[in-house]
């Protein structure tokens, strides 16, 4: 049995063209999303409430709601910003 080789290869987009910022933009949205869920889930992991138990279910809603909050909230931090802006730089130096 034979096992041909892999022939086609999806190009990678470059940083230069609208398409590449707008993929370069979404990647860094992306990463600056986990980052502030990550400082989230450290800013609240002791949170008491008196209105919530601590049942599995209020575990698993909280950890969504942080999650969605930290993905509508990418993009607002300045984090995506500069990371955008350093790779936009290093592009044009190479």
């Amino acid at each position: 049995m034979e096992v041909s080789p892999l022939t086609y290869q999806k190009q990678a987009p470059t940083i230069g063209t609208k398409d590449g910022d707008k993929l370069l933009r979404e990647k860094t949205d992306q990463f600056e999303s986990i980052i502030v869920k990550m400082m989230l889930d450290e800013a609240m992991k002791d949170e008491k409430n008196v209105f919530s138990t601590n049942d599995p279910g209020d575990k698993i809603f909280k950890s969504m709601y942080r999650e969605e909050l930290s993905t509508v909230s990418a993009g607002g931090f300045g984090f995506s910003q500069m990371l955008f802006e350093h790779l936009k730089q290093k592009e044009v130096k190479e």
